[in-house]
């Protein structure tokens, strides 16, 4: 049976309907696909910036625990901030924040990970953090902060 002209045009138009909504569907697609990642890369940045701003912190109770005095050992407020040192170091865990390890006179001098301020004129082949003088962050692999080191060579 011989389609007329008009079942042709209709057919047409299905096709090309049908061609439009594949498109717009594709199209709805890649927008949400873009804007989850957006939202997630929004959310790290937002993260990272928090973070940012309470290293600070974080470097302070790490230097006055560093230093508590033998004759505040014991002492209830000593402990106190002891363990909000720990707190910390548990809910900055949680968030996805790593120290970047440093063993004096053992690890390499890395420039991705170290900012060396100064180095001694000794001799030698390896370039290795001899002090660290601020410790270096990454939040969920990447890093935030680089360590502040001196650096010497081996």
């Amino acid at each position: 049976m011989a389609k007329n002209k008009k079942q042709i045009e209709l057919e047409q138009q299905v096709g090309e309907l049908t061609q439009d909504l594949q498109r717009t569907r594709a199209d709805f697609e890649n927008f949400r696909k873009r804007s989850d990642e957006e939202k997630l890369r929004f959310q790290s940045l937002g993260r990272e910036q928090a973070v940012l701003k309470l290293l600070p912190i974080l470097d302070t109770i790490e230097r006055a625990v560093a230093h508590l005095p033998e004759e505040l050992q014991g002492n209830k407020w000593a402990e106190g901030v002891v363990s909000l040192s720990k707190n910390n170091e548990k809910l900055y865990a949680d968030l996805g924040l790593e120290r970047i390890a440093i063993v004096p006179g053992e690890t390499e001098f890395n420039p991705d990970l170290h900012n060396a301020i100064s180095a001694d004129e000794s001799e030698g082949e390896r370039e290795v953090v001899a002090e660290e003088l601020q410790a270096g962050y990454k939040l969920s692999g990447n890093v935030i902060r680089e360590s502040l080191v001196k650096v010497t060579r081996i």
